[in-house]
């Protein structure tokens, strides 16, 4: 059941989608990023491999 559907238990059949957080989206897509890169690996991941699932670069980071 998503947000926008009439039978959502939620509630959210009176939100406005012209009204959204772009930071707290932003973060929920990095988020989302690093849980794809965890559920693919076998082994817990690097930094590294943090780094480049959350699209940094080794020269990106200070």
């Amino acid at each position: 059941m998503g947000c926008g559907r009439k039978d959502d238990a939620v509630g959210h059949d009176d939100l406005d989608l012209r009204v959204h957080d772009r930071v707290a989206l932003d973060e929920i897509a990095l988020y989302a990023e690093v849980l794809t890169a965890v559920a693919d690996s076998e082994r817990p991941l690097t930094l590294a491999e943090l780094d480049n699932a959350l699209g940094l670069s080794a020269s990106a980071i200070c």
